[in-house]
Protein backbone atom coordinates (compact mmCIF):
# COMPACT_ATOMS: atom_id res chain seq x y z
CA UNK A 1 0.00 0.00 0.00
CA UNK A 2 1.28 3.24 -0.90
CA UNK A 3 0.57 6.72 0.65
CA UNK A 4 -2.60 8.13 -1.50
CA UNK A 5 -3.93 11.81 -2.53
CA UNK A 6 -6.90 10.70 0.05
CA UNK A 7 -4.50 10.27 2.79
CA UNK A 8 -3.06 13.38 2.52
CA UNK A 9 -6.49 15.00 1.96
CA UNK A 10 -7.46 14.02 5.39
CA UNK A 11 -4.56 14.72 7.04
CA UNK A 12 -4.87 18.85 6.01
CA UNK A 13 -8.75 18.49 6.86
CA UNK A 14 -8.01 17.37 10.64
CA UNK A 15 -4.85 19.57 10.81
CA UNK A 16 -7.15 22.42 9.23
CA UNK A 17 -10.21 21.72 11.76
CA UNK A 18 -7.87 21.63 14.66
CA UNK A 19 -5.63 24.86 13.38
CA UNK A 20 -8.73 26.93 12.09
CA UNK A 21 -6.47 30.07 11.76
CA UNK A 22 -4.31 28.68 9.02
CA UNK A 23 -7.12 27.71 6.61
CA UNK A 24 -6.52 30.59 4.37
CA UNK A 25 -3.18 29.20 3.74
CA UNK A 26 -3.64 25.93 3.20
CA UNK A 27 -7.17 25.92 1.26
CA UNK A 28 -5.25 26.16 -2.19
CA UNK A 29 -2.81 23.29 -0.93
CA UNK A 30 -6.11 21.20 0.42
CA UNK A 31 -8.13 22.14 -2.79
CA UNK A 32 -5.15 20.91 -5.11
CA UNK A 33 -5.13 17.80 -2.88
CA UNK A 34 -8.87 16.93 -2.84
CA UNK A 35 -8.44 17.79 -6.95
CA UNK A 36 -5.59 14.81 -7.09
CA UNK A 37 -7.88 12.67 -5.06
CA UNK A 38 -11.08 12.77 -7.19
CA UNK A 39 -8.85 12.50 -10.32
CA UNK A 40 -6.18 10.05 -9.11
CA UNK A 41 -4.14 12.03 -11.61
CA UNK A 42 -2.16 15.18 -11.68
CA UNK A 43 -4.00 17.35 -14.32
CA UNK A 44 -1.85 20.74 -13.12
CA UNK A 45 1.20 20.34 -15.72
CA UNK A 46 3.39 19.61 -12.68
CA UNK A 47 3.04 22.63 -10.94
CA UNK A 48 1.37 20.88 -7.74
CA UNK A 49 2.18 21.48 -4.05
CA UNK A 50 5.60 18.85 -3.58
CA UNK A 51 4.06 17.01 -0.33
CA UNK A 52 7.19 16.00 2.39
CA UNK A 53 6.50 14.12 5.64
CA UNK A 54 8.79 14.96 8.79
CA UNK A 55 9.16 13.46 12.09
CA UNK A 56 10.17 15.91 14.83
CA UNK A 57 11.73 13.99 17.72
CA UNK A 58 12.16 15.32 21.19
CA UNK A 59 14.15 13.40 23.83
CA UNK A 60 13.73 13.29 27.71
CA UNK A 61 15.84 16.53 27.77
CA UNK A 62 13.18 18.65 25.51
CA UNK A 63 16.19 18.27 22.88
CA UNK A 64 15.04 17.75 19.01
CA UNK A 65 16.73 15.10 16.48
CA UNK A 66 18.45 16.67 13.88
CA UNK A 67 20.30 14.65 10.30
CA UNK A 68 23.69 15.67 9.32
CA UNK A 69 22.36 18.06 5.99
CA UNK A 70 25.62 20.02 4.48
CA UNK A 71 27.68 22.20 6.89
CA UNK A 72 24.99 21.93 9.42
CA UNK A 73 21.96 20.11 10.80
CA UNK A 74 18.07 19.88 9.85
CA UNK A 75 14.65 18.63 10.91
CA UNK A 76 14.69 15.11 8.97
CA UNK A 77 11.75 15.49 5.94
CA UNK A 78 11.34 13.03 3.15
CA UNK A 79 8.50 12.64 -0.09
CA UNK A 80 6.90 9.64 0.75
CA UNK A 81 8.04 6.64 -1.38
CA UNK A 82 6.10 3.36 -2.63
CA UNK A 83 6.63 1.24 0.59
CA UNK A 84 5.24 4.10 2.30
CA UNK A 85 1.40 3.09 3.58
CA UNK A 86 1.40 6.49 6.29
CA UNK A 87 2.72 9.45 6.14
CA UNK A 88 3.94 9.57 10.00
CA UNK A 89 5.45 6.40 8.72
CA UNK A 90 7.41 7.91 5.92
CA UNK A 91 8.44 10.80 8.48
CA UNK A 92 9.99 7.55 10.67
CA UNK A 93 11.26 5.40 7.59
CA UNK A 94 13.55 7.90 6.77
CA UNK A 95 15.18 7.84 10.32
CA UNK A 96 15.39 4.36 10.40
CA UNK A 97 17.01 4.74 7.24
CA UNK A 98 19.87 7.13 7.83
CA UNK A 99 20.09 6.79 11.71
CA UNK A 100 18.78 3.50 12.62
CA UNK A 101 15.95 4.77 15.34
CA UNK A 102 14.70 2.94 17.65
CA UNK A 103 11.92 2.71 20.09
CA UNK A 104 9.74 5.52 18.93
CA UNK A 105 6.28 6.34 20.28
CA UNK A 106 3.98 8.73 19.32
CA UNK A 107 3.43 12.38 21.33
CA UNK A 108 0.31 11.56 23.23
CA UNK A 109 -2.25 13.57 22.13
CA UNK A 110 -0.49 14.41 18.76
CA UNK A 111 -1.79 11.57 16.61
CA UNK A 112 -2.05 13.38 13.64
CA UNK A 113 -0.02 15.81 11.85
CA UNK A 114 1.01 19.01 14.26
CA UNK A 115 2.21 21.14 12.02
CA UNK A 116 2.09 22.22 8.34
CA UNK A 117 4.04 24.80 6.91
CA UNK A 118 4.30 25.91 3.75
CA UNK A 119 7.60 26.94 1.49
CA UNK A 120 7.56 28.92 -1.59
CA UNK A 121 9.78 27.80 -4.73
CA UNK A 122 13.15 28.87 -4.56
CA UNK A 123 13.12 29.03 -0.97
CA UNK A 124 13.61 24.93 -0.65
CA UNK A 125 15.37 22.31 -2.56
CA UNK A 126 12.14 20.53 -4.19
CA UNK A 127 12.44 22.46 -7.24
CA UNK A 128 10.14 25.27 -8.48
CA UNK A 129 7.24 24.00 -7.12
CA UNK A 130 5.66 25.04 -3.53
CA UNK A 131 6.51 22.54 -0.76
CA UNK A 132 3.77 21.47 2.05
CA UNK A 133 5.92 19.86 4.67
CA UNK A 134 3.57 17.80 7.09
CA UNK A 135 5.17 17.05 10.54
CA UNK A 136 4.78 14.69 13.24
CA UNK A 137 5.59 15.04 16.78
CA UNK A 138 7.27 11.89 17.96
CA UNK A 139 9.07 11.10 21.95
CA UNK A 140 12.60 8.76 22.53
CA UNK A 141 14.99 8.29 24.91
CA UNK A 142 18.11 9.58 23.90
CA UNK A 143 19.74 6.33 23.30
CA UNK A 144 16.95 5.33 20.55
CA UNK A 145 19.97 6.57 18.12
CA UNK A 146 22.75 4.84 17.79
CA UNK A 147 25.48 6.09 19.71
CA UNK A 148 28.03 5.59 16.55
CA UNK A 149 25.30 8.01 14.28
CA UNK A 150 25.53 10.62 17.55
CA UNK A 151 29.63 9.87 17.16
CA UNK A 152 30.13 10.22 13.63
CA UNK A 153 27.94 13.51 13.49
CA UNK A 154 25.35 12.16 11.14
CA UNK A 155 22.59 13.10 13.74
CA UNK A 156 22.58 15.44 16.86
CA UNK A 157 20.23 16.14 19.54
CA UNK A 158 19.70 19.84 19.71
CA UNK A 159 18.50 21.85 22.10
CA UNK A 160 14.60 23.23 21.29
CA UNK A 161 16.21 27.01 20.84
CA UNK A 162 18.23 26.45 17.99
CA UNK A 163 15.66 24.92 15.59
CA UNK A 164 15.44 27.34 13.03
CA UNK A 165 12.03 26.98 12.12
CA UNK A 166 10.31 29.33 14.43
CA UNK A 167 6.59 27.88 13.43
CA UNK A 168 8.24 24.27 14.76
CA UNK A 169 10.07 25.79 18.03
CA UNK A 170 6.84 27.32 18.71
CA UNK A 171 4.79 23.89 18.57
CA UNK A 172 6.81 21.67 20.16
CA UNK A 173 6.66 24.59 23.19
CA UNK A 174 3.52 24.32 23.22
CA UNK A 175 3.22 20.41 23.16
CA UNK A 176 5.84 19.68 25.61
CA UNK A 177 3.99 22.07 28.18
CA UNK A 178 0.32 20.47 27.34
CA UNK A 179 -1.63 23.89 25.27
CA UNK A 180 -2.30 21.98 22.04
Amino acid sequence: MTVREDQIVRELSHYIAKHPEEQMVLMPVYDAAVDHSRRRACTHNQRCPVVVTGAVVVNEEGRVLCLRNGNGYALAEAQPEEEDDTLSGAALRLLTEQIGIRDVWTQPGSEGAFLVDVTRPGQHSYGPRLRVGIRYLFRAHSGAVFPSMIDMGAAAWMPLAEIGIESVRRRVECHLIGIQ
